[in-house]
């Protein structure tokens, strides 16, 4: 399963994708942060931010796209900020019909590092390990893109699962009733850096 996390933010978004599944070693495939200058318009942070994943979604290719679940926040401008960054990061994989999961914080954690109440350092560190990378992804929001990711290979794995074994329970009920009825991609490449560069599996940033 190959799944691409956003960390969504409008000065800093954070995107990384990781293939793998659940119980076995995870791959990086790509991670960075695409960056908007704080004095610029709302409108044209947004347009930056939108290229820059359909660029990622282009290369990437991914299977499935996680984004942290935007909740209420004490400064207000900052949730706005974030969940309209959210908001164009479900469009660009909606557009392209790839599901979505939304992840909060306390699960992407408890997912991670088993403690939902882990702080970056606990997640950066427990994303370094289980991707071994030669040293944490930074800033912190290239870590939490990555641990969304990881996050969604586990969960959403067991849910994968889970909806084939319910469909396919549907389907023998339908047969047992006369109905009848039908019967690791090898992509490769990564997208190039982006604003504040990119680390490729191994630890290197360009």
């Amino acid at each position: 399963m190959r799944v691409m996390g956003v960390d969504p933010g409008l000065t800093r978004c954070g995107l990384g994708a990781v293939e793998g599944r659940p119980g076995a070693p995870l791959s990086l495939l790509s991670v960075g942060v695409v960056r908007t200058p704080p004095d610029d318009d709302i409108g044209s942070r947004l347009v930056v931010i939108e290229a820059e994943i359909e660029r990622w979604l282009d290369e990437i290719r991914p299977d499935a796209v996680a984004v942290e679940r935007v909740f209420a926040q004490h400064n207000v401008r900052t949730v706005m900020g974030t969940a309209q960054a959210s908001a164009v990061a479900i469009v660009c994989a909606a557009r392209r019909g790839l599901p979505v999961a939304l992840h909060t914080p306390s699960e992407v954690k408890a997912a991670i590092t088993g403690n939902g109440n882990a702080d970056k350092k606990q997640v950066g560190t427990m994303v370094t390990r289980l991707l071994r990378l030669d040293a944490m992804p930074k800033p912190a929001d290239a870590a939490d893109a990555l641990a969304l990711a990881i996050c969604h290979v586990w969960r959403g794995g067991v849910q994968h699962r889970l909806a084939d074994a319910l469909a396919k329970a549907r389907h023998g009920g339908a047969g047992a009733a006369g109905t009848t009825g039908p019967g690791g991609s090898g992509r490769t490449g990564t997208p190039g850096g982006v604003a504040a560069g990119r680390t490729d599996r191994g630890g290197s940033t360009r």
